[in-house]
C-alpha cells in the first residue's frame, strides 16, 4: 500500500504539515497576532485570490450616498472624553459617507431573499482620510480566529464537485465548531432574512478601541439601529414568496426608496467598556461570536446617518467600491481581536487582488482630501499622489532635498503593553453555548417556531453524526431548543422513511445521544 498517498495530514502547499488549523499565533492567546503567521497568510492571500473579479463574499450588493451628522456627545457626555477622532467632535458636523450593502456567501445574481447575514459596509470620507466601518447585520459572528474563514467560507460555498449548495456541507463545518452555535441561532431564525436594507440593523461586529487626546483608549462595539423604520425580517415562506417574482427585490426597495424622497436613516450607537480583562464577565469581551449585554453596556448615541443619492453607475460606484477593516483615522484604533486583525490583512489584500494595485485613486474609494505618499506605479496608475511642493525625483523619506515630511502627533500615542508567551491557542473563556441559550429564551414564540422549522428542514438531509452533534451543542444552549429539535429530526424521518418505527428509533437515539451535556463554559 502507497501510505503516503493514504495519509490524510493536512500541509501546507510547501508541504508542511499544519499541526494547528485553528488558531492563529498571538501575543497571549487573547492577545494581538504577529506578521510571522506563515501559514495564516498563505491561506488567507490565497482565498483572497479565488474568484476573479467578482467579491469572493458579499458579491451581491447596493449601495447609496449619502452623510453622517454628528451629535458632539456619546449618550451624555462630551465624545472628546473618550475619542478625538474630529468627525465626532462638533454638533452638527457632516461628513460624507457611501454604503454598501450586500448578502455574504452567494454570487452576484443571486436572489437577495436566501437565508444569508447581509453585510454593512461604511466609508466615512472624513478631513483626515476615510473611514470604513465594515460590519454585518448581526451582531456576531461564526467564528473567532481569522484561520478558520477560508474554511467556513468554502463550507458555506456550493461543493467543488457538483457546483450544488449543499446544508451538509454548513452543518458539517458547524457541527465541529462549536462556537458557531450563537450565530447560527441567529441565522436560522428570521434575523437571518432582513426584509429589506432600510429597515435592517447594521454592527461593526468586531471590537475597536477610541482613543483620546492623552492616548488613554476604551474598547467600543457599533451599531447602526434604523431610525425611520421598524426593523423588520422575513419567515422562509415570506421570503419564498418574494423570490417568486423578485430576485432584487432589497435593492430595488433601496433606490426606489432615495429616489421618492424617502431617505433611509440610521443611528450610530457605541457600546464602551474599559479597556482590560474584565474577568467579572464570563466570556472573553474581544470575541466576536459573543454580544455585550445591551443592558448592562448600554448603546450610546454619537451620531445620525442618511442615505440620499443613489449612484450614477453602478460598477463604478457599488461594484468597485472597496472597503477594509484597517482603515481607520486618528482617534480610532484595533482591539486584540484575532479576528479583527486577520481581517485587517485580508481586505486590502483582496482589494488589491480584485480591483487592482490602485484602487485607491477610483473616485468611489479616494479619500475627500489631498493625499501625498512616495507610492508610484502599479497596473492602471493615472494619477501621481505627490504633494504640490514635492521634489517629483524624491518619492522616498527620510529626505533633504523636498521629500515628504512626517506628520506632528495630533495626540498622545496608545501605548498598550503585554507580558505573554507566543502561542497558538484558544482564548481562555470560549463560554460556546450560554449566549445561544440566552438568544433562544429571548426570542418571541414566532421566532422560535420558525427557528426550528428551518433547522430541520435544513438538517434533515445531512448525515446522523452532524444531526447528533448539531443536538449536542443545541441542548448545550438550552434543554428545550435541543429537544425540539431533535423532536422535530425524528418526525420528519417518520414521515419520509418506509418503516416510521425503525425512523422514530432513530430519532429517540439522537434525542437520547443530545441529553449528555458536554457544556463548554
Amino acid at each position: 500500500m502507497d501510505t503516503e498517498n493514504q495519509d490524510m495530514t493536512l500541509t501546507d502547499r510547501q508541504g508542511h504539515p499544519i499541526t494547528d488549523n485553528q488558531n492563529i499565533r498571538t501575543v497571549g492567546n487573547s492577545g494581538p497576532s504577529t506578521l510571522e503567521n506563515y501559514h495564516y497568510i498563505e491561506k488567507i492571500s490565497h482565498f483572497d485570490r479565488e474568484r476573479i473579479p467578482e467579491r469572493v463574499v458579499h458579491a451581491r450588493g447596493a449601495g447609496a450616498h449619502g452623510y453622517f451628522e454628528a451629535y458632539g456627545k456619546v449618550g451624555t457626555e462630551a465624545v472628546s472624553t473618550y475619542t478625538r477622532a474630529k468627525l465626532f467632535q462638533e454638533p452638527g458636523k457632516r461628513t460624507p459617507v457611501f454604503v454598501r450593502f450586500s448578502t455574504v456567501v452567494h454570487g452576484g445574481h443571486s436572489p437577495e431573499t436566501l437565508r444569508d447575514p447581509r453585510g454593512f459596509a461604511t466609508k466615512f470620507y472624513t478631513e483626515d482620510g476615510n473611514w470604513d466601518l465594515v460590519g454585518n447585520n448581526l451582531k456576531i459572528f461564526f467564528i473567532r480566529d481569522p484561520l478558520k474563514f477560508p474554511d467556513m467560507v468554502h463550507a458555506f460555498k456550493p461543493d467543488p464537485v457538483t457546483n450544488l449548495q449543499n446544508p451538509e456541507r454548513m452543518f458539517d463545518f458547524v457541527s465541529n465548531t462549536p462556537e458557531a452555535t450563537h450565530m447560527i441561532t441567529f441565522l436560522f431564525s428570521p434575523w437571518g432574512i432582513p426584509a429589506n436594507y432600510r429597515q435592517m440593523q447594521g454592527s461593526g461586529v468586531n471590537t475597536y478601541k477610541w482613543v483620546n487626546q492623552e492616548g488613554n483608549a476604551v474598547l467600543v462595539k457599533y451599531h447602526w439601529e434604523p431610525i425611520k423604520h421598524a426593523i423588520k425580517n422575513l419567515t422562509q415562506q415570506e421570503a419564498e414568496a418574494i423570490q417568486a417574482k423578485n430576485t432584487s427585490h432589497a435593492t430595488q426597495d433601496l433606490y426606489e426608496a432615495i429616489e421618492r424622497g424617502d431617505y433611509p436613516e440610521w443611528e450610530l450607537c457605541v457600546q464602551i467598556l474599559s479597556d482590560d480583562e474584565h474577568a467579572e464577565l464570563d466570556f472573553d469581551p474581544l470575541d466576536p461570536t459573543k454580544l455585550w449585554d445591551h443592558e448592562q453596556f448600554p448603546f450610546l448615541p454619537v451620531g445620525k446617518m442618511v442615505l440620499n443619492r443613489n449612484p450614477e453607475n453602478y460598477f463604478a460606484e457599488v461594484e468597485q467600491a472597496a472597503f477594509g477593516t484597517g482603515v481607520l483615522v486618528d482617534g480610532l484604533d484595533f482591539s486584540d481581536d484575532k479576528l479583527l486583525q486577520g481581517r485587517t490583512f485580508s481586505y486590502s489584500d483582496t482589494q488589491r487582488h480584485r480591483v487592482g494595485t490602485n484602487y485607491l485613486q477610483l473616485p468611489i474609494n479616494a479619500p475627500k482630501k489631498r493625499v501625498a505618499t512616495n507610492q508610484r506605479d502599479g497596473q492602471m496608475a493615472f494619477i501621481v499622489d505627490r504633494a504640490p511642493e514635492q521634489n517629483p525625483h524624491v518619492n522616498y523619506e527620510p529626505s533633504s532635498l523636498g521629500g515628504l515630511k512626517e506628520a506632528a502627533p495630533s495626540g498622545q500615542e496608545h501605548q498598550p503593553a503585554y507580558k505573554a508567551k507566543l502561542v497558538r491557542e484558544q482564548i481562555s473563556r470560549t463560554n460556546d453555548f450560554k449566549q445561544a441559550g440566552d438568544t433562544y429564551r429571548k426570542f418571541a414564540d414566532h421566532e422560535r417556531d420558525e427557528l426550528i422549522h428551518n433547522l430541520v428542514d435544513a438538517l434533515n438531509i445531512c448525515a446522523p453524526v452532524i444531526q447528533a452533534k448539531m443536538i449536542e451543542h443545541f441542548t448545550n444552549a438550552d434543554a428545550e431548543y435541543g429537544r425540539r429539535v431533535s423532536e422535530g429530526l425524528a418526525q420528519a424521518k417518520s414521515q419520509m422513511a418506509p418503516n416510521s418505527s425503525a425512523a422514530a428509533a432513530e430519532g429517540e437515539a439522537l434525542a437520547e445521544q443530545s441529553g449528555q451535556r458536554t457544556d463548554g463554559y
